[in-house]
């Protein structure tokens, strides 16, 4: 997993509340269990039209934000069914953070697992947020994980909390396995000393 220090880029205003994983990544890319190809299949049913061609209304289709970094979305995002492939979808297309008021609880923890930075805001702040990403290309926004700051295009700072075990881990590259790999020299240790004490087992 990569790590996550900073991140300065284009966010993306999608004002709406309640979108759920289906909607993130639909139902019929499911199929695959790698998390490569996905950003073709993020949002899928919002950016194309039935024939295939693009939804020039979406965010992500307006040329301010093709290459957008960051989501600043409504409340309840990643709402639903629970899918790894919603943040998947995300990190495949370029997005490393999102942020709300408020997540889906099993999307918020599988952000964490897999390098997309979920960020909660209060109501007022989010505004702010909204403010800055309507602005397009010309303005960016900067998160710094290691102060817990977003700074906007004209200096103003948004503070965020987080869990302090979920940020060690985004700011050291580390998911499940990484954690585990870790402690490799005393699992190691306890596996010799078991043969030792247990030979027969």
């Amino acid at each position: 997993m990569d790590k996550f220090t900073t991140l300065e880029g284009i966010a993306a205003p999608l004002r709406t509340i309640n979108v759920d994983t289906d909607a993130i990544i639909p139902k019929q890319y499911l199929k695959t269990i790698k998390r490569t190809g996905l950003g073709t299949g993020l949002f899928a049913e919002k950016r194309f039209r039935d024939d295939g061609s693009e939804n020039p209304d979406f965010v992500l289709n307006k040329p301010a934000y093709r290459k957008a970094k960051i989501i600043v979305a409504g409340d309840n995002f990643g709402c639903g069914s629970s899918r790894e492939h919603a943040p998947w979808a995300l990190l495949d297309y370029g997005i490393r953070a999102v942020i709300s008021t408020s997540f889906g609880d099993i999307f918020y923890n599988n952000c964490f697992k897999n390098g997309v930075l979920p960020i909660r805001v209060s109501p007022e702040d989010l505004e702010k947020l909204f403010d800055d990403a309507e602005r397009g290309a010309n303005a960016t926004l900067s998160i710094d994980l290691e102060k817990q700051e977003i700074r906007g295009p004209d200096g103003g700072t948004v503070r965020f909390e987080i869990d302090s075990h979920r940020k060690h881990c985004l700011l050291n590259g580390l998911d499940d396995i990484g954690l585990t790999l870790e402690k490799s020299s005393k699992i190691a240790g306890f596996e010799s000393k078991l043969k030792e004490d247990r030979p027969w087992a």
